[in-house]
């Protein structure tokens, strides 16, 4: 399962608004892929369809997909959304994280 905060909920909206998606009726895609400092690195995306592979969640009435592999990274992750002036935008709070980077974009197990 991967939680999404209140914050995020509200960036999520307002992003998949501005790019033609809905928020009702589209996804928000996470995964992981190789790369970064620590290693493996998140990647967050919008999508209209979901593939065969993927897992479907919800969460604070946003609906999230994520690939079978990616998934077991992910495993009880929130999703934030930080702004402000020190704001880093979307954050990733990864229980299974050993190690993060100082960006908060990559990690490690």
């Amino acid at each position: 399962m991967i939680k999404v905060s209140d914050t995020a909920k509200i960036k999520i909206s307002q992003l998949m608004s501005e790019d033609g998606f809905s928020v009702v009726q589209d996804y928000v895609r996470v995964g992981v892929k190789s790369g970064g400092c620590s290693g493996l690195s998140y990647e967050l995306d919008f999508n209209k369809q979901k593939k065969e592979n993927d897992q479907l969640y919800e969460d604070n009435d946003v609906k999230i997909i994520v690939d079978k592999k990616s998934f077991f990274y992910l495993v009880g992750t929130t999703l934030e959304y930080s702004g402000g002036l020190n704001g880093k935008g979307f954050v990733f709070n990864n229980p299974n994280a050993n190690r993060t980077c100082g960006c908060g974009e990559s990690f490690s197990l």
